[in-house]
């Protein structure tokens, strides 16, 4: 069966679903609005199912994959929500410490494709740690519409305390060398942003299409910074230019690439929004840069 890409959807129907999958709109909203383009034996309901996450698909790295060490533990988040859970991947065979890359999950708490990211970056050499802001809820609840609704109860003022805290766990571990990086997608590229205005021993960030910070927080940021942005994604792509302008006022060093035609979530491979060859190329640029700043 031919594996669906956006261009297999109208355009208006993406941006339609994009609302949905940030809570602009909800469910009945999204199938309401859908149901002009349910043609040719396609339902709205169905139109939605396309478009939502395969996991199995898409899992590049198996959870029992040899080469890694992965494990489910918890740390302490005294200013968030107390204690939060997250899941670790290494290399099985390290032999001394390791760089720590924070992986940040979207809208929808540490569902199985950011666990698939932390053991992709694991095999890269790299040890990943990846959060669940929905611990407090009690996890990832299997489901992404039960996700998102849950998400939405967050405060978001402790769920930001709870991924500093998780920064500073990964820094603090005996099998860490010290060197801190982040990568986010969506919700989690802006709490990249956030984590580069608040932690000034990160030593690089990557952020995927994620929501850009004040622009007067610019001048706080410290580590270089990496931006993948999509090329149809208006939401995200409208606050940039002035953040950018703070970036340069501030002598931040950074590096932005726009992928054209390209729409919000590309890099995510579960979802027909991915567009392997940008994505390919947004991963690429992306661990070349954590090399260069965390191993270089």
């Amino acid at each position: 069966m031919k594996r669906l890409t956006a261009q297999d959807f109208d355009q208006e129907l993406l941006i339609l679903f994009d609302a949905y999958v940030h809570g602009t709109i909800d469910r009945r909203g999204f199938l309401e609005g859908a149901q002009k383009f349910a043609v040719a034996g396609m339902t709205a309901g169905m139109l939605l199912a396309a478009l939502s996450p395969n996991f199995a698909q898409a899992q590049q790295v198996s959870p029992d994959d040899r080469r890694l060490k992965t494990e489910r533990v918890q740390y302490p988040s005294p200013a968030g929500y107390g204690t939060i859970q997250g899941y670790l991947a290494r290399p099985a065979n390290a032999s001394g410490a390791l760089p720590g890359i924070l992986v940040v999950h979207e809208n929808r708490g540490l569902n199985p494709h950011i666990e698939d990211i932390a053991r992709r970056l694991a095999l890269d050499g790299f040890m990943a740690f990846a959060p669940d802001a929905l611990t407090p809820l009690g996890g990832y609840p299997g489901d992404e519409d039960k996700a998102r609704e849950l998400f939405a109860k967050l405060d978001q003022d402790k769920t930001r305390e709870d991924f500093l805290a998780g920064a500073r766990y990964l820094k603090g571990r005996g099998d860490c060398n010290g060197k801190l990086g982040t990568v986010g997608f969506c919700w989690g590229g802006g709490v990249a942003h956030v984590l580069s205005t608040h932690l000034p021993e990160l030593d690089a960030a990557v952020t995927f299409y994620g929501n850009h910070p004040p622009a007067e927080d610019a001048a706080k940021v410290k580590a270089p910074l990496l931006l993948h942005f999509a090329g149809t994604d208006e939401r995200i792509n409208a606050s940039w230019p002035a953040y950018e302008a703070a970036l340069k006022a501030a002598g931040v060093h950074y590096t932005a690439y726009q992928y054209p035609g390209t729409q919000h979530g590309f890099n995510n491979d579960t979802t027909p929004r991915f567009d392997a060859a940008s994505a390919t190329v947004a991963w690429q640029r992306t661990m070349a840069f954590f090399e260069k700043n965390l191993r270089g």
